[in-house]
């Protein structure tokens, strides 16, 4: 991991009079080259620390990330020549690295597939085929955002979650759009196809030359392991990694052996029992975690909170991520990164408002639950936040679940007999 480099004041008000510029609607050449002159003789992982200062003193991130398509076109010519060091079958690098050249495969495809069904000679089938084929990108922008992001947040580098997790909303409303508009056979859609595919290429290219080379130069290798090992969470698209690349091997090259924990206590509720006893159901005591009205294995309640038909998130009182039931079904993805990762950089930036108002109303104690609805993939999706107190009344933290209330919507009448044929 190399240093980080120091921000050039007077370079960095120049920027920002640029993305204010950009902001007042100048035009993109205009701005361009104000850019290119601004940038002359300096890296992208400058420019990137000079926009991240720029959030740090309060710049939008709506204003840095309208300046994102403008540094692909500014910096193509010399980042083309750079090379990200190859890493070994498996790593989370390579990983992106393989699933962008697929994507570019499936760009052609899908550029081939409308240029026939714009001049009559191809349908709109084999466009929506293609179209679904590519989607599959998005799972790379999920694991991004809830793996690679979080790691990068931890190096205080807070840019790419907030500006480039809305560089991915657009390309998932484009595909929306795209997806809409072709199934009703309208021509118009060819336009919304068009921008769709140049958002993707922009992204694999800031990745390739931006991102990736700013996340090898912060990230060691402790940290690109246990990227590797919560990526299974979210998925991949397209592609398996490589299995050359051992995390766990890598883990137990980096991390120092820490000695066996003491023998503790369950974790006390109304009910307890003494450190080396066994309950009356004959478990272990450290293995059973104490409630207000019972105790459970912990094996069995962290079984038993992924067996329920809800997503649950728990965050503290500071606003970080304690916990996450990981049911198999989940409504909405998560994985190992997101733990002790602020909830506000769990939403993309659009978001973040609505969730401080809420966390804020909790804490204030004007309001102490939050309840929204939306259909999703044919789902229809119930999203609630609950206010924690401890026993003095004072905020603990909050509680979100979401269920798929689709069929539980769709019921009528009653059932009052077993019916499993």
């Amino acid at each position: 991991m190399s240093e980080h480099f120091a921000v050039d004041n007077g370079k960095q008000e120049k920027l920002k009079a640029i993305i204010l510029k950009l902001h007042r609607g100048a035009p993109v050449a205009e701005v361009k080259k104000d850019f290119a002159s601004l940038i002359q003789g300096v890296s992208a992982a400058e420019v990137a620390e000079m926009e991240q200062a720029l959030i740090e003193n309060g710049m939008p991130v709506e204003e840095i990330q309208r300046l994102c398509e403008v540094h692909v076109e500014v910096f193509k010519a010399s980042l083309q020549k750079e090379k990200i060091s190859s890493k070994v079958p498996g790593h989370p690098v390579q990983t992106m690295l393989e699933e962008n050249r697929i994507a570019r495969t499936k760009i052609s495809a899908l550029k081939k597939a409308v240029l026939s069904w714009r001049f009559g000679v191809g349908s709109q089938e084999n466009v929506l085929a293609a179209l679904e084929d590519l989607s599959k990108i998005l799972v790379h922008y999920t694991r991004k955002e809830n793996q690679l992001f979080p790691y990068l947040e931890k190096k205080a580098f807070t840019g790419p979650s907030r500006v480039m997790w809305g560089k991915h909303d657009e390309i998932r409303t484009l595909f929306r759009e795209a997806q809409e508009k072709v199934g009703r056979n309208d021509k118009s859609a060819v336009g919304s196809l068009h921008a769709l595919v140049a958002k993707i290429s922009r992204m694999i290219f800031m990745e390739e030359h931006i991102l990736i080379p700013e996340a090898i130069r912060r990230l060691g290798d402790e940290e690109w392991a246990q990227i590797r090992i919560g990526e299974e969470a979210i998925g991949f698209s397209w592609t398996k990694p490589g299995a050359v690349y051992d995390p766990e091997l890598v883990l137990a090259g980096t991390v120092k052996a820490k000695p066996p924990a003491a023998s503790a206590a369950p974790i006390q509720g109304n009910a307890s029992v003494p450190a080396g006893e066994s309950s009356s159901n004959g478990h272990p005591a450290a293995d059973l975690v104490g409630l207000a009205t019972g105790l459970v294995p912990r094996a069995l309640l962290s079984t038993a909170l992924a067996t329920m038909p809800v997503d649950i998130s728990i965050v503290d009182a500071q606003d970080k991520v304690l916990y996450y039931s990981d049911s198999p079904h989940r409504i909405f993805p998560r994985s190992p990164g997101v733990i002790g990762r602020t909830v506000q950089n769990c939403h993309p930036q659009k978001s973040v408002a609505t969730v401080n108002r809420i966390l804020d109303a909790f804490r204030r104690k004007e309001k102490t639950s939050a309840r929204f609805w939306l259909e999703m993939g044919g789902k229809f999706i119930l999203i609630e936040y609950h206010a924690l107190y401890d026993e003095k009344g004072a905020y603990a933290g909050t509680l979100e679940f979401s269920q798929d209330l689709t069929e539980l919507r769709a019921l009528q009448g009653q059932r009052r007999l077993l019916d499993w044929d």
